[in-house]
C-alpha cells in the first residue's frame, strides 16, 4: 500500500482540490479506499494541511511583500539551532524557516505589507534575539515560479517565421 500512498501524495501535492472520486479513478481504487488512505495520512501528519497557491500580483487592492532573510546565529549547547529557529518561526510575520548550509545558518521567509513593516520586524524583533549575530534581507521583486507553478505564462509565439 505504500506505493499507493506515495502516488496519492504526489497527486495531492500537484492539486489538493481534486475530488475523492477523481483521485480514486486516477489511482484505480474505490472512493472508500482513497478516503481511508487520505484519513490515514492526515492522522499520521504526513498530510499536514491543504493550501491554495495565490498569485498576489494579480490582486492590486492588497499590498503584499515577501522578504528572504539570511540569519547567522550562535547555536545553543544541547539544542543546536532548533531553539532559535523555534523562537523565530513563532512570529506571525514569519512564513518559513530553513536550516541552511553555507555562509548563513537560517533562511527566514517573512511577509508584510511594506518594506518598512519588514524592516521593523528585522530591526526590532529578529535582530534583537540573543543568538542572532547578523542578518541580510533580500526583498522579492517579482515571483516567476513557486512550488512548480509558473505565475505568468508568456503566450507570445517566439518561433522564427519560415517562408518558402
Amino acid at each position: 500500500m505504500r506505493e499507493k500512498e506515495l502516488q496519492l501524495l504526489e497527486y495531492l501535492e500537484q492539486d489538493s482540490s481534486l475530488p475523492i472520486d477523481v483521485l480514486a479513478k486516477m489511482m484505480n481504487l474505490s472512493e472508500e479506499e482513497t478516503k481511508g488512505l487520505i484519513e490515514k495520512l492526515e492522522k499520521e501528519r504526513v498530510i499536514v494541511q491543504y493550501t491554495a497557491l495565490i498569485n498576489w500580483n494579480n490582486m492590486k487592492e492588497k499590498q503584499h511583500l515577501t522578504a528572504m532573510i539570511d540569519v547567522k546565529v550562535t547555536p545553543k549547547q544541547g539544542v543546536g539551532f532548533d531553539a532559535i529557529a523555534e523562537k523565530i518561526y513563532r512570529y506571525p510575520e514569519v512564513k518559513a524557516v530553513y536550516l541552511m548550509s553555507g555562509t548563513y545558518d537560517l533562511s527566514v521567509v517573512v511577509e508584510g505589507r511594506t518594506m518598512a513593516e519588514v524592516a521593523s520586524f528585522v530591526s526590532q524583533k529578529l535582530s534583537t534575539l540573543d543568538s542572532v549575530i547578523s542578518t541580510t534581507t533580500h526583498f522579492v521583486l517579482k515571483k516567476y515560479k513557486h512550488d512548480g507553478i509558473v505565475y505568468e505564462q508568456n503566450d507570445d509565439d517566439t518561433r522564427m517565421m519560415v517562408t518558402p
